[in-house]
């Protein structure tokens, strides 16, 4: 049995390299021809950040906990609320969907996870700007280099209490998982997008979709831009609630959080919030 989960993990370690790596790659080329051109910051290219192995283990290792993490409430789910018992019978209910989102039309099922997620993970998200549940957060927000490849860096309790969560819910209320074979690529794109060193606000589009200066503002100190923008991909979120911080002809710099003891590596960085 012991075996079983070992070679689980291993599989899904080898899986999570493969589905990610190309867009890693493609995102780090693509990073290296713009940054220079359009650098919001002048700072060190991202292949040469102290960060980047940390960054790079937040993108391989976390994810394959994550996955069966969501696995396993999705099962839980199944076998509590709906009662449905058997592997094939627990994938054959989520398949399709089920309930009345199950009839909606695939675009539609698509346009309204993507809101209503996002939604959710607005106020999920400053949540974790409060004073208890700040310490697994501030693991985001620790990168002094903000760059794509810091994206990726959160700890396992936000991404259990934020994404995962929220992803379980609606799978459960009814949404197919196919839904996220669209969603899943987008996502990856829209937080390395956001993250990205470019000087870019999008113009008139700025309060239609998340962009770089808008998310690199939520990385500043709290008494600048550090306590808005909590929106990860509709800024409108933080229109209607107050939140939204884009002063003109002004860029964000100076990332990190106040705490000079703040550790480095990835595995001091999961045990960093037990610590608090």
């Amino acid at each position: 049995m012991l075996w079983e989960f070992f070679s689980a993990l291993i599989t899904g370690f080898g899986q999570t390299i493969l589905a990610t790596l190309p867009y890693l790659i493609a995102i780090g080329l693509l990073s290296a021809v713009l940054s220079p051109r359009f650098a919001c910051n002048r700072d060190v290219p991202w292949w040469r950040s102290s960060d980047l192995a940390t960054d790079l283990a937040y993108w391989f290792v976390v994810p394959v906990f994550t996955r069966f993490l969501r696995i396993g409430l999705l099962v839980l789910g199944a076998v509590v609320i709906f009662d449905v018992h058997g592997a094939q019978a627990i994938i054959d209910f989520y398949e399709y969907g089920h309930g009345p989102w199950a009839a909606l039309p695939f675009w539609l099922q698509v346009a309204l996870y993507l809101v209503i997620s996002d939604f959710l993970l607005y106020w999920i998200h400053r949540l974790f700007h409060g004073h208890h549940m700040w310490k697994y957060h501030a693991v985001h927000h620790s990168s002094e280099h903000v760059d794509w490849v810091s994206a990726a860096r959160f700890h396992p309790v936000n991404l259990f209490l934020g994404t995962i969560l929220v992803d379980v819910t609606l799978l459960l209320a009814g949404i197919p998982p196919a839904v996220l074979g669209i969603l899943v690529p987008f996502g990856i794109f829209m937080s390395t997008f956001v993250h990205a060193n470019l000087n870019w606000t999008l113009g008139p589009f700025k309060y239609v979709l998340a962009s770089p200066v808008f998310h690199r503002w939520h990385h500043t100190a709290l008494d600048r831009g550090g306590s808005k923008n909590f929106a990860g991909t509709f800024p409108i979120f933080d229109l209607m609630f107050g939140t939204f911080y884009m002063p003109q002809n002004v860029l964000p710099d100076d990332y990190g959080v106040d705490d000079p003891a703040f550790p480095k590596g990835f595995a001091a960085q999961l045990v960093y919030p037990f610590k608090q």
